[in-house]
């Protein structure tokens, strides 16, 4: 059995697809889903159907909708609903269980790949970490739990996904920009910054493939946006490492080019491979913050 939740719900047996159509039943399963392997309490199935409101008939309503998930598996899985009920949804005393192995669930791909090319990416292997980045975000089909109603607990499940995809776009892009990849991922960067405007990393990636482009003086227009914005929104300024790094643009530092730039905390850029950058002095790859 096969799932995802990385995009519209998907459970796929031997059979076919096993996912409901009426939208309780199906928000019953995506939360099951997203706690795959893990037992899930009665009350917390109840809170996220009903939120603050359960009817009385709360608990028969969550027993009926195992019950048809249940029957739902056992034709899929081609089996009886007993052995569904022993070995796939038990009840566990207290809750049920969506029992999956290993690997059978596109989150478990999605924080394997993430995992390995962030590791990938603190050594300085920077084409495995692109590629193995690159592989994470693949496993996304669009929006987690695109098709499915989102109560409070699938809601902070998927915020927290979502949150783990910005991330893995993040580390991607700073293998790509490490790469000399910075004018490919300019057009990017714009869409991304413009969805997230106060977003300082993302600016800061956006800064430095701008300038490494031969294009300062847009540079310096979106680290003002980004000042802008902040003060807007926040009432605060840009980091000093953004600051840093303003700074930096603005004096054509020549150890910029060199990987390392110091103004306090040790800051290194890592310069673009040969060949890759523009004859003028130009911004490093990624900030890296280390004491010491």
């Amino acid at each position: 059995m096969d799932i995802g939740i990385l995009g519209p719900l998907t459970v796929q047996c031997a059979g076919g697809p096993a996912v409901p159509s009426a939208p309780k039943p199906r928000q019953l399963l995506a939360l099951l889903a997203a706690r795959a392997g893990q037992v899930v309490p009665v009350d917390l199935l109840v809170d996220e159907l009903w939120e603050s409101n359960p009817p009385s008939s709360a608990l028969t309503a969550v027993q009926t909708y195992i019950v048809q998930l249940r029957q739902l598996l056992a034709r899929t899985l081609k089996t009886s609903t007993d052995e569904v009920a022993r070995d796939v949804l038990p009840f566990a005393g207290w809750g049920y269980c969506l029992a999956v192995e290993p690997g059978k669930a596109d989150t478990h791909e999605f924080s394997h790949c993430a995992r390995l090319g962030r590791r990938a990416l603190l050594n300085g292997e920077n084409e495995r970490a692109s590629v193995l980045l690159r592989r994470a975000l693949r496993v996304w089909r669009g929006p987690a739990l695109a098709d499915v109603r989102i109560g409070p607990h699938l809601l902070a499940h998927r915020t927290s996904l979502e949150e783990s995809r910005l991330s893995v776009i993040e580390q991607r892009l700073e293998a790509d920009l490490r790469l000399g990849r910075h004018i490919e991922l300019i057009g990017e960067l714009s869409g991304l910054v413009a969805r997230y405007p106060l977003h300082e990393n993302l600016c800061s990636l956006f800064i430095i493939s701008l300038y490494r482009a031969g294009r300062p003086a847009q540079a310096l227009d979106a680290f003002e946006s980004l000042r802008t914005a902040l003060r807007e929104e926040l009432g605060m300024d840009p980091s000093s490492r953004v600051r840093h790094l303003k700074e930096a643009i603005l004096d054509a530092d020549p150890s910029m080019t060199s990987g390392r730039y110091t103004d306090g905390p040790r800051i290194e850029l890592d310069p673009p491979p040969p060949g890759r950058c523009s004859p003028r002095p130009v911004a490093g790859s990624v900030l890296r913050t280390r004491t010491g």
